[in-house]
């Protein structure tokens, strides 16, 4: 019976050790270096106006729809960027729930953007990414809506064109994924403009 109660008492402390370390002092130090590195990125990449306002954040796409700001790809996520409800609409290619959202999309933009009924669309004007929040566009998607927004807010076509190829994104490390815009900061930065 000795026994069992020094194995027994072992095994207790040596859990109690574990749960200090792994549920206390681990995540207090990878918090710390986070604040103390990264405080920005580890507090959302969030972006805020010179009043001191959040206005979102860099990693999560938001609903546009007037006809003065860039749109962001569709939203497969809840009622649309719904941080909460991320997630892709697991509709296949074979879906005609898929196939017909992309042509409601489809016809949508082009008439949003004054296109012809048969012009081509960027992919990402008409499909949701992966999560439903993503925050960036390709770059030929905000040429397309360049016309319209420069109309709406009364700037020169070359000014709203100068501004996305500020806000264009390189791929990571040069070669990693495609360019892309930030639909937010992009739209911020136009709201300071005019």
């Amino acid at each position: 019976m000795k026994e069992l109660l020094v194995q027994l008492r072992g095994a207790v402390m040596s859990t109690l050790v574990l749960a200090v370390v792994c549920c206390g002092l681990y995540p207090l130090v990878v918090f710390g270096l986070g604040q103390a590195l990264f405080a920005g990125k580890a507090n959302g990449s969030l972006i805020v106006d010179s009043k001191g306002v959040v206005r979102g954040s860099r990693l999560l796409g938001q609903p546009f729809s007037s006809d003065k700001y860039f749109h962001p790809r569709p939203s497969a996520a809840g009622n649309g960027y719904d941080p909460t409800s991320s997630g892709g609409s697991n509709l296949g290619p074979t879906s005609k729930k898929l196939a017909d959202s992309i042509a409601q999309n489809a016809a949508d933009y082009r008439s949003q953007n004054g296109l012809d009924t048969n012009a081509p669309v960027p992919a990402d004007a008409v499909t949701a990414s992966g999560s439903g929040l993503d925050p960036h566009i390709s770059v030929a998607n905000a040429e397309v809506q360049a016309p319209r927004v420069a109309k709406a807010r009364g700037l020169a076509l070359e000014a709203v064109r100068a501004l996305i190829a500020q806000h264009t994104d390189k791929p990571d490390l040069g070669f990693l994924g495609d360019s892309g815009v930030n639909v937010l900061v992009l739209n911020l930065d136009l709201d300071g403009v005019k």
